[in-house]
């Protein structure tokens, strides 16, 4: 605003991947907080928040920027995909200061930390329809949305275990635990995106719910590291 800063230039092409790389270390570190046993009571509205929070909060975004900013329907529809991210970096702030009770916390860190990738890939399906044109384009989006969705779990399971075996199984030694996750899991995330575009974000959050519920795994050391990043 100040004309002081102008990241793009300082950074140039590499502005985008520091910021990539940043938003899958703080979607790992969160998702490494996911326990399915606290799930057992409030899964029901977790999903709710996923699915038809998702959906709802997408056509009134789309709807009122179309009628209030003047957008066509396409940037109006990619403008309310974007905005139906709540994110950790939101969330988790948030619950430290205003301190709600057990239950809801840990609903709202569920929905903060899965709907990050989601909303990522809901951005990139309305993009990927837009530029399509008419002809095909569903075919093409419903392509990418699976394409990624079966990336994502299954390069993120795999990688999860894969992890959580080698630090259950001490293969790392102690002082490289926390170095050796990071790198394996900036390195699975390069690889998912290489793969499939966007799909990183959906593999790391799958890879650290994985590690977050394997049995024998001490992530705490990982966590208290990530936290500080």
């Amino acid at each position: 605003f100040l004309g002081y800063l102008d990241t793009d230039a300082s950074l140039g092409e590499l502005f985008f991947p520091i910021v990539s790389l940043a938003v899958a270390v703080i979607l790992f570190e969160g998702s490494l907080t996911l326990k399915f046993s606290e799930m057992q009571e409030h899964g029901k509205m977790v999903r709710n928040l996923l699915g038809i929070g998702i959906v709802t909060t997408w056509v009134v975004a789309s709807v009122a920027s179309y009628l209030a900013l003047d957008l066509s329907w396409g940037i109006a529809a990619l403008f309310g995909s974007v905005v139906v991210v709540t994110g950790p970096t939101v969330i988790m702030p948030l619950l430290r200061a205003v301190r709600p009770n057990g239950r809801i916390s840990n609903i709202l860190k569920w929905e903060g930390i899965v709907i990050d990738p989601i909303g990522a890939l809901l951005a990139v399906l309305v993009f990927e329809f837009i530029v399509s044109g008419k002809s095909g384009a569903l075919g093409h989006t419903l392509w990418t949305f699976s394409s990624t969705l079966i990336l994502g779990i299954t390069l993120g399971g795999l990688s999860g275990w894969l992890l959580g075996l080698a630090l259950r199984q001490h293969w790392l030694p102690q002082f490289l635990q926390n170095a050796g996750s990071l790198t394996f899991m900036l390195g699975v995330y390069a690889l998912s995106n290489t793969l499939q575009h966007e799909s990183g974000l959906l593999t790391v959050t799958v890879m650290g719910i994985w590690l977050a519920n394997m049995k024998g795994v001490p992530v705490d050391d990982i966590l208290e590291f990530k936290e500080s990043l």
